[in-house]
């Protein structure tokens, strides 16, 4: 199969402009210095007569040259590497009985603290010891329903001390973790559904604020959604001081530029939170791609990771993950169907 980098001409289009697309794709080495080396090398520019290219390491070392100390093309790309590095220090975060040091990470990955430290963030989007946190806390919830009592799941999750988790227990699992542990049992959650525009709409509310706003075609899919989020919890349906609340989002979903100045109470990772707060960032009529949102968040490559927090939203409309678009501007999936994307959107263009 043929590619843009076939012929000899673009090859050394492609080295002069240093062009990391091309990386993997062919090599090239310079006779005056004896190296081979990457299209996208920063080294000083070569004269075209000195060049030949070479469509593997392997053989350009078989021609008597030696990798460049600068790119490394005999080494997996540098994003691969630090890739890694980031992964390996993930799993050594989770199979550790208690949380890593930074500098225990750093040199087990082979990179300074500072290095590692920036690394990680660009690549997750959270630091090492958010992540720590977050991967405790998912490691806390996995054990509380099977646990003797809450202490032994927390000191078996690998929080050291039970007064700092206690004191943020409500953020972390979004309410007590005795109640967690009996799924939501002995916490009450009021709900309602109506209809709007975008078909039926349930609402519904913890203590702390909104915890789930869900849309679909018909009510009952989404009251049973909303059991099976909350199984043990008591659901309190069709109260009238409730419906006034549910009367609210329903107004906010048809005239976006009213606003919602309700409370949210909403649970995910730490990772997951900072997309949903850049998410509310977004004014309404405005969008932004997957790419944008990551790069905000400082992590340019997180993309993918951007989509599945997107995807993983439990309140349609107050978190707007229909304002997120594909980089050519089209629309990808949405969790509560691409009409109802497209409905919003022209009605907050046409504000």
């Amino acid at each position: 199969m043929s590619n843009i980098y076939d012929s000899e001409e673009a090859r050394w289009a492609a080295v002069q402009r240093r062009d990391r697309d091309a990386d993997g794709q062919f090599y090239y080495s310079v006779r005056s210095t004896g190296v081979y080396c990457r299209p996208s090398c920063p080294s000083r520019g070569a004269l075209r007569a000195n060049v030949a290219f070479h469509a593997s390491p392997q053989d350009a070392e078989a021609a008597g040259f030696r990798a460049c100390r600068r790119c490394e093309p005999n080494l997996p790309p540098l994003a691969e590497r630090q890739a890694a590095a980031v992964a390996r220090a993930c799993r050594l975060i989770d199979e550790a009985e208690e949380t890593p040091s930074l500098d225990t990470l750093a040199e087990a990955v082979g990179l300074s603290r500072f290095h590692f430290h920036r690394l990680f963030k660009l690549h997750t989007g959270i630091t090492p010891k958010a992540y720590a946190a977050a991967r405790r806390t998912a490691r806390l919830q996995q054990g509380l329903a099977g646990a003797p009592s809450v202490t032994d799941a927390l000191y078996e999750a690998g929080f050291g001390s039970s007064g700092r988790f206690y004191e943020a227990s409500a953020g972390a699992l979004g309410m007590l973790p005795a109640r967690y542990r009996a799924g939501g049992q002995g916490e009450t959650i009021r709900f309602a559904v109506a209809g709007c525009s975008l078909g039926a709409i349930l609402v519904a509310s913890t203590s702390q604020g909104i915890c789930a706003i869900l849309i679909g075609d018909e009510p009952e899919p989404l009251v049973h959604d909303l059991q099976e989020r909350f199984p043990q919890a008591e659901l309190i349906g069709a109260e009238p001081e409730y419906e006034r609340v549910v009367a609210q989002v329903v107004a906010f979903v048809e005239a976006p530029q009213i606003g919602l100045d309700l409370p949210l109470d909403v649970r995910g990772t730490a990772f997951q939170r900072r997309v949903w707060e850049a998410l509310r960032a977004v004014p309404a009529g405005v969008t932004v791609s997957y790419s944008e949102l990551a790069e905000r968040l400082g992590m340019p490559t997180g993309a993918r990771a951007v989509a599945s927090a997107c995807a993983a939203n439990p309140v349609a409309v107050a978190i707007p993950c229909h304002r997120v678009v594909r980089t050519d501007g089209g629309l990808s999936g949405y969790r509560w169907g691409i009409e109802r994307k497209r409905t919003l959107l022209e009605r907050e263009a046409g504000q």
